[in-house]
């Protein structure tokens, strides 16, 4: 894919403006494939955010997207992501910090309204949690949901099932329960061996040795 030369321009000047104003409070900036991505301190994001919503060389007004990412094996195991877009200069920006499971990030609602539902849907997916934010409470799922379902290790089933009892006449949870407990049908399975000896298997081996 051909990259706009005028993007590009746009997105290393960002840069590095970015890289002298921020220089101690950015951990990571990567200008790739014409996307430009800066990874902030947790106790910086707001700051950041600001700047590039209200600096005459950023103009970043629109709030795109936040969502989150987990990486269990991270110390810091969740990534908060923030797609910003510059309707003035027609370029968008990647803006990252992190967090662990109970360490609050700021929330950016101060700066976009817009950011309410985004944070209320990390809240609800991974459990990250925002101070400042005017209503945070899940989203998504019902308000008994238990746990986070984005999380790596939420399990599959969940921790809870959802049915309408004809003699309660509402809608009752229950602990899940797996109606059949898994069977492995090896002998169907033209990819494992079977680890036994089926009737009549070596009839051809008696046949030859006789």
């Amino acid at each position: 894919m051909m990259e706009d030369p005028e993007t590009l321009d746009s997105l290393t000047e960002i840069q590095a403006v970015l890289e002298v104003v921020f220089a101690d409070e950015l951990t990571e900036v990567s200008l790739t494939r014409g996307e430009l991505t800066i990874a902030v301190k947790r106790d910086n994001i707001i700051d950041v955010l600001r700047y590039l919503r209200d600096d005459s060389k950023m103009q970043f007004w629109g709030l795109v997207d936040i969502c989150g990412v987990d990486y269990p094996e991270r110390e810091e195991r969740f990534e908060i992501v923030y797609h910003l877009l510059s309707p003035r200069q027609n370029v968008r920006i990647r803006v990252k910090t992190f967090t662990d499971e109970v360490t609050p990030v700021a929330s950016a609602t101060a700066i976009w309204q817009g950011a309410d539902w985004f944070e209320r849907e990390c809240w609800d997916m991974y459990g990250i949690l925002f101070t400042g934010h005017p209503d945070l409470r899940r989203i998504l799922t019902d308000y008994g949901f238990e746990g986070h379902p984005q999380r790596k290790d939420f399990p599959l089933t969940g921790y809870t099932e959802v049915r309408y009892d004809d003699e309660l006449k509402r809608v009752v949870y229950e602990p899940v329960e797996l109606r059949q407990e898994f069977r492995s049908f090896d002998f169907l399975s033209p990819w494992e061996g079977t680890e036994y000896v089926l009737p009549n298997e070596n009839k051809g081996d008696e046949k030859a040795g006789s």
